[in-house]
């Protein structure tokens, strides 16, 4: 198995990633807050996921008080930009969620940053909201280092949920709504574009 471009960290073929071993029983409705860079990329990713009821873009890991890009963009609130995935696990599992983070949405070998985007709030992170989730996303990422999926460790923090904060409107939805915009195009469709051919079984259907 070799998952991974050779001398680099990027996945390039992220159909061969493994299934968790490891997953959250079904129960209808859950949340899963996940930060892998900059949030429209990572929110375009995942709104494409058949079994996926909403995404939402905003900030897990700082207080109330500097909840807000302003402050987020300074590097020192102790926030990262998260996506809040509302998700019906009797269709997708928080194991296949997990599948596609590491695989698609960002490069978890990249420390508190994502390509050019440096700083602590582009950090790699699961913010879990139990000990099972927390059970889960260390057992998916004991896998992928057993099986050496990155040439690279994975520097992934799992940290416990205090709060998610919604982002400002304008960043939600924010690659559908700006899809020529420069960034967008450069980063987020062509994660999209990897997950439309990786994944083509765990597409909505106007995906």
């Amino acid at each position: 198995m070799n998952p991974v471009i050779p001398g680099t960290t990027l996945a390039i073929h992220p159909e061969r990633f493994p299934d968790a071993v490891t997953d959250l029983p079904a129960a209808s409705t859950r949340h899963a807050v996940l930060a892998g860079g900059c949030f429209w990329c990572v929110e375009a990713v995942y709104l494409n996921l058949e079994g996926v009821v909403a995404v939402t873009s905003g900030y897990a890991g700082g207080a109330p008080s500097t909840a807000n890009y302003e402050a987020v963009c300074t590097g020192t609130t102790g926030h990262a930009e998260v996506v809040d995935i509302e998700y019906d696990s009797n269709v997708i599992s928080y194991g296949e969620l997990l599948k596609v983070f590491f695989s698609v949405a960002h490069d978890p070998t990249q420390k508190d940053r994502q390509g050019n985007d440096r700083g602590t709030q582009y950090r790699s992170a699961i913010f879990f909201q139990s000990d099972e989730e927390k059970a889960v996303a260390e057992a998916y990422i004991q896998q992928l280092e057993a099986i050496g999926a990155f040439t690279a460790p994975i520097v992934t923090t799992l940290e416990p949920l205090e709060q998610f904060y919604p982002g400002e409107a304008y960043h939600q939805d924010f690659a559908r709504r700006n899809p020529q915009q420069g960034y967008i195009r450069a980063i987020a469709m062509p994660k999209v574009e990897k997950l439309i051919h990786a994944f083509p079984d765990k597409l909505k259907g106007d995906a």
